[in-house]
């Protein structure tokens, strides 16, 4: 007789089993360590691509706390971030959103490019942020109290900050903040070889590139080559692509398509492989 499957318990669903790889580049862990403590809500500030995603898959596993992620987007409304009544065949029932369940299973909540959705869905998070820590389901009813362990986490890119696409300034004094950027040379060259498997040598070289386009931030470009095209570019060169047309498709191609630009960037390719 076969045994029943026993699902699996809601928040082991959202832990992360193995450790996400995080080379520390201050003291962020420590500062973050603090928040959580405390049950601080935070915002994660910095570029894309610089590490904001990959640093809190750390801390959630650090911690050994569930971390459900929510990539916000401009249809998201707060029913997507609450729940929401569905329909089956037996008729009505109520579904958690990502929001809510965090809350009830003491997950830490990460909403990713936060200024990316409404004003008037963000605004849903406010009571979740203070001395109050509850959550109002009004289509149900309910006045949910969050765990103790509930954490609430958000990130944006400030260099995509516009009158349109910024956060409420009731909403930014609701949380502190960390600040990233891309990290120094030696720390770049040791995330690139850990992430990859290639040789120090060929990282430096891809970072000199990645220098090169950070400095024509604002003058053509409007950000610089991230840490994870890096990564990208160190992935194809590994399988046997060669270098300068790994760089023109990893690095040139996604950033700019303005034609001096490329040809300044090829340029570069070619004076460092």
């Amino acid at each position: 007789m076969s045994q029943a499957i026993q699902p699996v318990p809601l928040n082991n669903q959202y832990l992360i089993a193995n450790e996400p790889y995080y080379q520390e580049s201050g003291d962020e862990i420590s500062l973050y360590q603090a928040a959580y403590d405390s049950r601080i809500p935070m915002m994660l500030k910095g570029p894309t691509g610089c590490g904001k995603t990959r640093f809190i898959e750390h801390m959630a596993w650090r911690l050994g706390k569930p971390l459900i992620t929510i990539s916000c987007h401009e249809d998201m409304t707060a029913s997507d971030l609450i729940g929401r009544y569905l329909l089956n065949a037996e008729g009505t029932y109520w579904q958690d959103g990502p929001l809510t369940i965090a809350a009830r299973i003491g997950a830490i909540c990460y909403l990713d490019e936060v200024v990316e959705a409404r004003q008037d869905t963000t605004v849903a998070i406010h009571s979740l942020t203070d001395y109050r820590r509850t959550l109002s389901l009004e289509k149900k009813g309910e006045l949910l109290q969050a765990h103790d362990d509930f954490q609430l986490v958000i990130s944006y890119n400030p260099g995509y900050q516009t009158l349109m696409k910024d956060l409420k300034t009731s909403t930014k004094q609701r949380f502190a903040a960390l600040e990233f950027e891309y990290p120094d040379e030696e720390t770049e060259i040791s995330i690139v070889c850990h992430e990859t498997g290639i040789d120090e040598g060929t990282a430096g070289r891809l970072i000199q590139i990645a220098k090169h386009a950070r400095n024509l931030v604002g003058h053509g470009l409007n950000e610089g080559i991230s840490t994870r095209l890096l990564v990208y570019t160190a992935q194809l060169i590994k399988k046997g692509i060669p270098p300068v047309a790994a760089c023109h498709m990893a690095l040139v191609r996604p950033l700019s398509d303005d034609a001096d630009i490329r040809e300044t960037l090829e340029t570069t390719v070619q004076g460092c492989f």
